[in-house]
């Protein structure tokens, strides 16, 4: 053996040794991941699962994170909020039917130049007092109790076109609520996607490091019967090296969407606490649904419609407001003077209600001249409209599309998944066959590590594979505006 290969074969042991402490940890179906606090990644049965350290783990499906979503976000919690306070405005335009009554009460002390008809602005009607020959600013005391009465118990239209535009601001926040559901709902279950993706690849990883570790040895043992060059261990510990780093990076991945699902489900816990349950998605496929429903159940396409039924509704308002008022006008009330109609003072008597009045009449009025102005607004309005309405037809222009893709993808993904376990069995063979070549001698490195990647390639795409039929399934249903042909296809 040449001094080169006797001292490759040293460094050999050593960085094998070493390796060993990194990564001979783990065990058959265990990925070991380096630090405090983190999790592991155990495989059962060709199911892969990632627990917290801790033990505190919260299992979260799909359907119990859409509940989550819904119940914990404080942004949606707000769509919430506000579409209350636009069901309001429905009984505030109704409520304009009540009649308004306002009782009040005036003192005061004026000049007895004309004390009998010193008012206030507001309920009480001004009255007009006698005019005396003499001039005179004596401080006398002056009363009056009031009830006004004002009921428009006819506007010709104007109050429906109100309540109309009312219940459309409310349909509108409502719509605006499912929608801002719907996406984060969405956004969610595709983040689920992800973490059982990652789960799947980081098994599929620590699987591929396994068998790193295997050749490691192999060649160790090999080399020291100087049947392999020390090269080769080189080789395997660069090898191992760089499955490490892609796993760990895999990790970081995987940790960062369980943040971000942790923001979208109002976890208040640990995000490495998460754990998903239904990693089977990544096993098996999906039957398609009947999906011949009409996209008009989707909330964007709803919103929109909501959109033109409150522009109709705005000028719908605009084209009533030229219409005439029908109104109801009752005043009652008393005074008290503190000088008599023959001028003679009495303050005492400014203090006691004397007097007493009361009226009623009818008012009808009609904005005449605000014609031009209404005209100018209903082109405006008009406008509006016409722009609402095309942004719909584009809505119903793109959801058709979107379900033409889903379906389509739907049908591709599903025929490159029934080839992705065939050629993971045979990836699978083809490695097993290649390691028993190198053992005996047959191939070098350069073949066994072709065959070593291409069977780690075949286990991603398998995994990749399968979650894409799931995510055109999830395409179909969310163009569609329904989640559950999604989701009712969960064990």
């Amino acid at each position: 053996m040449s001094f080169l290969h006797r001292t490759l074969f040293r460094l050999s042991w050593l960085a094998a040794g070493l390796f060993s402490l990194l990564a001979g940890a783990a065990q058959p179906g265990e990925v070991l991941l380096a630090g405090k606090g983190q999790s592991t990644v155990l495989s059962v049965n060709g199911q892969s699962t990632i627990l917290s350290v801790n033990g505190q783990s919260t299992v979260l499906s799909v359907k119990e994170m859409l509940i989550r979503i819904e119940t914990g976000q404080p942004q949606l919690q707000a769509y919430r909020a506000e579409s209350a306070a636009a069901g309001y405005t429905i009984g505030l335009a109704k409520n304009s039917l009540v009649p308004d009554l306002t009782l009040g009460y005036q003192a005061g002390y004026a000049t007895d130049n004309n004390i009998t008809g010193m008012s206030y602005p507001g309920i009480v009607m001004p009255i007009s007092g006698p005019v005396f020959n003499r001039e005179s600013y004596d401080l006398v005391p002056g009363t009056a109790l009031a009830a006004f009465l004002q009921w428009t118990p006819l506007t010709f239209g104007q109050r429906a076109a109100a309540v109309e535009k009312a219940s459309a601001v409310f349909k509108l926040a409502g719509s605006n609520y499912d929608n801002a559901l719907f996406q984060q709902r969405y956004a969610g279950i595709l983040i689920y996607l992800d973490l059982v993706y990652l789960q799947k690849l980081l098994a599929s990883q620590q699987a591929n490091i396994q068998r790193v570790q295997t050749g490691l040895q192999q060649s160790l043992v090999l080399t020291k019967e100087g049947l392999r060059p020390g090269l080769d261990t080189v080789q395997f510990q660069s090898l191992l090296a760089q499955g490490i780093m892609e796993q760990l990076n895999t990790e970081r991945l995987y940790r960062a969407q369980q943040q971000e699902l942790s923001r979208l489900t109002g976890f208040t816990g640990n995000p490495q606490d998460l754990v998903i349950s239904d990693t089977s998605l990544a096993m098996i496929l999906p039957a398609l649904p009947d999906t011949t429903g009409p996209y008009t159940q989707n909330p964007g396409y709803r919103y929109q419609q909501a959109q033109v039924a409150l522009s109709t509704a705005s000028l719908k308002q605009i084209e009533r407001s030229w219409r005439p008022k029908l109104e109801l006008w009752a005043n009652a009330y008393s005074r008290g003077s503190g000088i008599g109609a023959d001028g003679v003072l009495d303050k005492s008597a400014g203090w006691s209600l004397t007097r007493n009045n009361y009226g009623a009449g009818i008012q009808l009025s009609f904005p005449l001249l605000s014609f031009a102005k209404m005209n100018i607004q209903k082109k405006q309005y008009r406008s509006l409209l016409q722009s609402d309405q095309a942004r719909l037809s584009q809505v119903s222009i793109n959801l058709q599309r979107q379900i033409g893709t889903a379906e389509n993808n739907y049908t591709q993904n599903l025929r490159i998944a029934a080839q992705a376990p065939i050629q993971s069995r045979a990836a699978r063979l083809s490695y097993e066959g290649l390691r028993l070549s190198y053992q005996s001698g047959l191939v070098d490195f350069t073949r066994l590590t072709q065959g070593q990647y291409q069977l780690l390639n075949a286990e991603m795409m398998e995994a990749g594979a399968y979650l894409q039929v799931w995510r055109a399934l999830l395409d179909i249903g969310v163009s569609k505006g329904n989640l559950n042909l999604f989701t009712d296809q969960l064990k």
